[in-house]
């Protein structure tokens, strides 16, 4: 959704759980075959997949450029996150992407976004505040790095992070999410959905953006624990 109709869309009326999984849902999905690289810096011959392009709202950051920063912390309390997340070029055989810009922004411990809130799409009033976003550029082997917690989740959607990335010269590659692997020994089971448990949370089979990945090309791999934290590795394929 655009953010002009997104922003149209507050001043209807009364905005309910509806109205944001509408938001939420993907657009189109592409693909090619190429070198995959891995968030080692390393790489492998395997299919390569362009990230689908995913909705950017309804909590895009305000301004990104303000966020250069690794650790998006700010504050937050949460199991520790280190997001490692790899951008190839999907024009150059999937060859690590150096120079790109890369934002990203989630929800805290409680399912709430910074620079939103006191509204029926979010009760808890954060528009003053910029926690668990940030930007940081690609390094030669393609990668970002960012220290963060692990997200909570909200009504309607799987746990995940939204990434967008840009090219050096600030022009827009790709508006996609990061969705996280579950079941019995993982990590979104350990952390057990914080205080709010898992009574209503929405799995990545349900849910409006990561219901299609049936190869689950969105899916990073997340290892750790709650004591040691936790480690997401993610490949983001882009067309540059």
């Amino acid at each position: 959704m655009e953010r002009k109709n997104f922003l149209r869309s507050l001043v209807i009326g009364a905005i309910s759980t509806p109205v944001i999984l509408e938001a939420c849902k993907k657009s189109s999905t592409t693909s090619s075959i190429g070198t995959t690289t891995t968030p080692t810096g390393g790489s492998s011959t395997a299919s390569c997949s362009v990230a689908p392009t995913e909705t950017e709202g309804p909590f895009p950051t305000h301004t990104p450029s303000s966020y250069v920063r690794s650790d998006i912390t700010d504050g937050k309390t949460g199991y520790k996150l280190t997001a490692k997340i790899v951008i190839g070029n999907s024009n150059n055989n999937c060859n690590p992407l150096a120079n790109a810009i890369v934002d990203i922004w989630h929800c805290d411990a409680e399912g709430n976004y910074s620079e939103y809130g006191g509204s029926g799409m979010q009760a808890t009033n954060y528009q003053s505040v910029h926690f668990l976003r940030g930007r940081q550029t690609t390094d030669t082997n393609g990668l970002v790095t960012f220290t963060s917690i692990f997200p909570g989740w909200y009504s309607g959607r799987a746990t995940h992070i939204h990434v967008h990335v840009y090219n050096a010269a600030g022009t827009s590659l790709k508006v996609t999410q990061i969705a996280f692997p579950e079941g019995t020994s993982s990590a979104v089971a350990a952390v057990n959905g914080y205080s709010k448990g898992m009574s209503g949370y929405t799995y990545n089979k349900s849910d409006n953006v990561f219901s299609d990945d049936s190869s689950g090309i969105e899916i990073a791999t997340v290892t750790g624990s709650t004591t040691a934290g936790f480690v997401l590795n993610m490949q983001i394929s882009v067309p540059a």
